[in-house]
């Protein structure tokens, strides 16, 4: 994908998701579609209000969530200075952003295919699903530590075959792990694809049940970004060989067993 240029779009909407439980916690924001000629589930975008002018200096990078004709969406946890002020964003207000960046989710619709989020990880299955030709072959599965009304699941149980378990407790962690690791077994074993995105604990519990049985997978970093076209090397990892690459260029997807987590 070539780099794309920056442009200034406008806040159509910001909603908070899962009112009743976190209030100030998740926010889906939509943005007036860009000039785009196309983007694929699992890319991201740098966004920047112009309102910060130099008070916050760098963009966020954000899966995109989903796309029409008229938006794109994008769905974010307050959880700094940056995302705090994003959230008191308003209609009208205008962004920079660029994009869509980086590579996307192997797609193969005739083959069993396992999603695997870990919280906000979930952001990027949803244009997954809504783009996937047989949403019947595919199944979710998020793992989560705030209540699940705060992550946008009922639109994909909705379409797609879909379990979420909470880790509420320390036990629950040890039940989590049990369920990933089952689960990638049975896809290893139907030749499926597992897909996976969230923090990197969570990665590297893929990574391992994947090599442990053979599973096709991909893993989408979450590493820290500031430019989104690798000029600033803030995001760089190890691939499989042990050279070091830019996750903003190279990834955010990796196949998991071509990246050192």
């Amino acid at each position: 994908m070539s780099l794309r240029i920056c442009r200034n779009v406008t806040v159509l909407e910001v909603s908070p998701v899962g009112q009743s439980k976190r209030p100030d916690e998740f926010y889906e924001i939509r943005l007036s579609l860009p000039d785009w000629d196309g983007w694929k589930p699992g890319q991201f975008v740098m966004v920047r209000p112009v309102s910060w002018e130099l008070d916050l200096l760098w963009a966020r990078p954000f899966s995109i969530s989903s796309v029409d004709n008229e938006s794109v969406t994008i769905f974010i946890q307050k959880v700094g200075r940056g995302t705090a002020r994003m959230a008191r964003l308003a209609p009208g207000d205008q962004v920079a952003l660029w994009g869509p960046l980086g590579n996307s989710f192997a797609m193969e619709p005739d083959t069993p295919t396992l999603l695997l989020a870990g919280g906000i990880g979930i952001a990027p299955f949803r244009g997954y699903v809504e783009h996937h030709p047989h949403p019947e072959n595919l199944r979710l599965f998020l793992a989560h530590r705030l209540p699940v009304e705060c992550y946008p699941f009922g639109l994909l149980s909705a379409r797609v075959d879909s379990r979420c378990m909470l880790e509420a407790q320390p036990c629950d962690l040890d039940l989590i792990i049990a369920a990933m690791r089952a689960q990638i077994a049975e896809y290893a074993a139907l030749g499926g694809l597992v897909l996976a995105c969230g923090p990197t604990p969570f990665m590297r519990t893929v990574q391992t049940f994947a090599a442990e049985f053979g599973a096709r997978a991909q893993v989408s970093l979450e590493n820290r970004m500031a430019c989104g076209v690798g000029a600033c090397l803030g995001c760089v990892t190890r691939d499989g060989e042990g050279h070091h690459v830019q996750v903003c260029t190279r990834g955010p997807i990796f196949w998991s067993d071509k990246v050192q987590l």
